[in-house]
């Protein structure tokens, strides 16, 4: 990884889903809808003055989301926040920095 980049995608893990699961709420309210399935797939990381999470989420059927998730530094203890999210993506696309 170089200095300021994103890691290698990764398959998720739990710590992965359970950063999903903390910001569904997030997702649900701003999509308008809410999600049945709501799975981690995949992963990027990036660290910053904190981390960003670029996951890949499958919601169900043929549908799968980007989200781009900010952890705080643990000194600060703020809750994760969903910083942006990409709709309309498939099962093959990859997991880029937006």
């Amino acid at each position: 990884m170089m200095c300021g980049g994103t890691s290698e995608s990764k398959a998720a893990t739990k710590e992965t889903q359970e950063i999903v699961e903390e910001v569904k709420a997030q997702v649900e309210e701003k999509e308008g809808r809410s999600f049945e399935i709501f799975t981690a797939i995949a992963f990027k990381s990036q660290v910053v003055a904190g981390t960003n999470y670029f996951i890949k989420v499958h919601a169900g059927d043929e549908e799968y989301l980007h989200l781009r998730v900010f952890r705080s530094l643990p000194c600060e203890n703020k809750p994760l926040q969903l910083t942006s999210y990409q709709s309309k993506k498939a099962k093959h696309d990859a997991l880029t920095y937006f």
